[in-house]
């Protein structure tokens, strides 16, 4: 492994450990609305200290840019995003989907990726050109050559709507053209799933870097592509993402793109 990411997988596990003892009593935690439907807790917070704690104590010169802290000023070339609980709204209902995730960005481009899913132990890496693993196992991309026999996940729109119309039509659309939909309710496990090949696919409207930086790198090393609407590299910029497995990836884009909104076409 990796010695940055061999770090990464230090500070996730920190991290996890954090998050499962305050889920044995959530009742207790301080919660705050950051905007609409958008909430943080103590944990987060806690959680997102230990990560950059951690990475900070083996690369001090590096930068940071967490969900809760923002971005560090850094003149570096590396830059960590953390996502310290991604699934807060599953975490704060006791719903058991969520994890962090935590990725490396290099003059630009993801080099290393964690996603630690600390409910079920599950641990999925990927370093840029030595291939995608959850618990030290190679993951690889489904097989599923149809869209129609294919399992696809989403994330319905719950903080901005201005998009929601656009979004429903592509639903509708994915709903009888797919064998499922599914929204657990975090889009970094549900990039490692589509890496995993337990999800064929999944798309998304306005994610943020640290929901989906890690992922994306997990499902490239795992033979899947990943790209924004427009078939173009610019998902952390847009925060509009697809992936799913090469055979699937042209059938599912067409109806990505056949509902886009003109909005969405500008971007």
């Amino acid at each position: 492994m990796h010695p940055m990411l061999s770090t990464a997988v230090k500070a996730a596990r920190k991290a996890g450990s954090i998050i499962l003892r305050a889920a044995e009593d959530i009742d207790q935690l301080t919660i705050k609305n950051k905007s609409f439907n958008d909430f943080v807790s103590e944990v987060d917070l806690a959680s997102e200290e230990a990560i950059i704690e951690t990475l900070k104590a083996a690369y001090p010169t590096h930068g940071f840019l967490g969900e809760e802290s923002g971005s560090s000023s850094s003149s570096s070339d590396f830059i960590w995003i953390i996502d310290p609980l991604d699934g807060t709204t599953n975490f704060l209902h006791k719903f058991p989907q969520y994890c962090i995730s935590i990725a490396l960005m290099h003059k630009g481009e993801i080099t290393q990726a964690v996603i630690y899913d600390p409910n079920r132990n599950d641990l999925f890496t990927a370093t840029k050109g030595s291939g995608a693993y959850l618990n030290d196992k190679r993951i690889r991309a489904s097989n599923k050559a149809k869209l129609g026999d294919s399992i696809i996940g989403t994330g319905f729109p719950f903080r901005d709507f201005t998009h929601l119309p656009c979004y429903l039509k592509m639903f509708e659309e994915m709903v009888r053209s797919t064998s499922g939909i599914r929204r657990p309710g975090s889009a970094a496990l549900d990039l490692a799933y589509v890496a995993a090949g337990w999800f064929d696919g999944f798309w998304e409207i306005g994610l943020s870097k640290w929901d989906i930086a890690a992922g994306a790198l997990i499902v490239k090393e795992a033979g899947g592509i990943v790209s924004d609407f427009n078939q173009k590299q610019a998902w952390l910029k847009t925060g509009n993402i697809i992936a799913s497995n090469a055979k699937i990836y042209d059938n599912f884009l067409a109806i990505i793109q056949k509902n886009m909104s003109q909005a969405l076409k500008d971007q």
